[in-house]
């Protein structure tokens, strides 16, 4: 059995006590030193990096409201599942202001992780106590926006501007998305890290390590490293927002899942391992019709020392609108294909995308005839500029190594 998995028992029985001794629906910090978030965020508010904050269930930044997480804040969900998970989620209008260092990023991570302000600031940054392919011990982060989406009603007869997102219940209309303003700022996310997430809310229904619905692009995010999160690593539902130097590692389905049309770019990424797709790329669902970018990107798709393999490495739909470009595949083993190459121009397209394998072997990576764009090598010419990620716990076990 894994480390970390005897805990379980005893951490929920401390959330137990915890819910008892709480007063008047209030935050409470106990003996160990957790602040117990239990309660909506419905005024400014800073988490400081001096305590770990301890989230008792779905907890909501509102409209209008900011959530500022200083740099080297541990945050920590309580184990819980179907209408008990516990997630971060920040409504649209809200705000998060979680701007870490890269000798302090910020934690969210399970209340199984033994990891303290102390480690960060000693730069420790790894799990005392977890493996990294550990999941399923909370929910996640949700980031909604007011940018738009490609989405249509229940029924399918007609567009729809806003719509609720995936792992929020329906009767929550904190979980609504969508709208028209491209360039919405949903706050500033750099140097986070997000582990062992992605709790089941219902039957195949599971959290994202980061859910980022129709978030606009006046929102930064830089420098995230998701690590073995139960369902994607990240998951886009239309937006506008982009992202720059990201890590996906050990995630139980797909490495970045794109929906409804988002149209912002992903630049400098590694994903390494996940158990589904390393990209399912999917087309718009209403009339909108945007694409997006994927660029300087190293996927490893097969990891001996966890017995991990990727699914496959491109998996798009006929419908879906991207660009691929500077993309390094290793590590591939046999089965794991480009899933569809037949597009129209313009529609999908392969620019410097590398396979690290035989050149007598590449055909037998693709589904149809290989399109210009796609080749095999020995090494990498292209790929990401993995020296960003220094601070990762990717890096710091050596995941990272030769790449």
């Amino acid at each position: 059995m894994k480390k970390g998995l005897f805990f379980l028992f005893f951490i929920s029985l401390g959330v137990l006590f915890n819910a008892c001794t709480e007063e008047n629906g209030t935050d409470e910090e106990f003996d160990t030193g957790n602040v117990l978030v239990v309660e909506n965020i419905s005024e400014n508010t800073t988490w400081t990096k001096d305590k770990v904050y301890q989230l008792g269930g779905r907890i909501t930044v509102l409209d209008g409201v900011t959530l500022t997480i200083e740099a080297g804040t541990v945050v920590k969900g309580e184990v819980g599942t179907g209408a008990n998970a516990t997630a971060l989620l920040i409504a649209r209008g809200g705000t998060l202001l979680a701007e870490g260092q890269a000798n302090a990023p910020i934690i969210f991570t399970t209340v199984a992780d033994e990891i303290t302000p102390e480690d960060i600031a000693a730069g420790n940054f790894g799990s005392p106590n977890l493996d990294p392919d550990i999941n399923g011990l909370w929910g996640g982060v949700i980031i909604l926006g007011k940018a738009p989406i490609s989405a249509s009603n229940e029924d399918k007869t007609a567009d729809a501007s806003e719509v609720q997102i995936e792992g929020i219940p329906t009767s929550d209309s904190n979980g609504l998305y969508g709208g028209s303003i491209a360039n919405d700022n949903s706050g500033i996310i750099k140097y986070v890290s997000i582990r062992h997430g992605g709790t089941n809310i219902g039957s195949g229904n599971e959290i994202n390590g980061l859910t980022l619905g129709g978030v606009g692009s006046g929102t930064i995010i830089e420098n995230v490293e998701i690590v073995s999160n139960q369902d994607d690593g990240v998951e886009f539902f239309g937006g506008t927002v982009n992202i720059k130097n990201l890590v996906s590692w050990n995630v139980g389905d797909d490495g970045v899942d794109t929906d409804q049309s988002w149209s912002g770019t992903l630049d400098n990424f590694v994903v390494i391992t996940p158990g589904g797709h390393s990209f399912e790329l999917d087309g718009p669902e209403g009339s909108m019709a945007a694409g997006h970018i994927i660029k300087n990107g190293t996927i490893v798709c097969s990891d001996e020392e966890y017995e991990r393999e990727s699914e496959d490495l491109i998996n798009t739909d006929a419908n879906s609108i991207v660009s691929l470009e500077n993309l390094f595949f290793t590590g591939i083993v046999e089965g794991q294909v480009i899933n569809r190459v037949a597009f129209d121009p313009g529609v999908v397209s392969f620019t410097n995308i590398e396979l690290n394998l035989d050149e007598a072997d590449l055909a037998s990576h693709v589904n149809g005839d290989v399109p210009e764009g796609v080749s095999a090598v020995s090494s990498a010419t292209v790929g990401a500029d993995v020296s960003v990620f220094a601070w990762t716990w990717a890096s710091k076990e050596g995941k990272l190594a030769g790449l």
